[in-house]
């Protein structure tokens, strides 16, 4: 599976970045996963279900199934995975687009706002080959640019990138 992340700062658009090229490519015929980093402490789990019941019983893995989609929960009671190891785990797609994991070294777009006042990912960062903002912007690395909204363009850098032309 074609691997290509999505990065930058608190509020620079990133998924709604992510949710753009999401639609651009599945209208292309491509199938896309997403794998999404967070940093916050997230339950999707409440203390009280029947599920949260069976996790706390030491299940390692707790499918919760309905008819529109099931979603199975993954206790890490040691080391957490590596990004490899995620991406194992995802039914094969054409592409994965990984929103957040700065410090990987697969290729990625950074996506920059001039309203989040943040430096440059792209700067010290050589696995960013692009950037999507709102404004331009000087970098002492030749990468190309794209405005933030054109989707298309974007979406069409990445697949040439990946070679994932259909």
């Amino acid at each position: 599976m074609k691997r290509f992340g999505i990065t930058g700062w608190k509020n620079a658009g990133k998924t709604t970045l992510t949710q753009r090229l999401v639609a651009e490519f599945s209208a292309r015929g491509v199938t896309v996963s997403t794998i999404k980093r967070t940093h916050h402490s997230v339950d999707l789990d409440p203390k009280g279900t029947d599920t949260h019941k069976h996790r706390m019983a030491g299940a390692s893995e707790v499918m919760l199934a309905s008819d529109a989609r099931y979603a199975i929960l993954k206790e890490h009671r040691g080391a957490p995975p590596t990004l490899d190891d995620l991406i194992a785990r995802l039914a094969p797609v054409d592409l994965v687009l990984i929103e957040g994991f700065k410090a990987e070294s697969h290729p990625k777009i950074e996506a920059h706002r001039a309203e989040t006042s943040q430096g440059l990912i792209a700067a010290n960062t050589p696995s960013v080959v692009a950037l999507a903002t709102d404004t331009a912007v000087s970098l002492d690395r030749d990468i190309p640019q794209f405005d933030l909204d054109d989707i298309p363009a974007i979406a069409h850098f990445i697949a040439r990138h990946l070679d994932l032309e259909k």
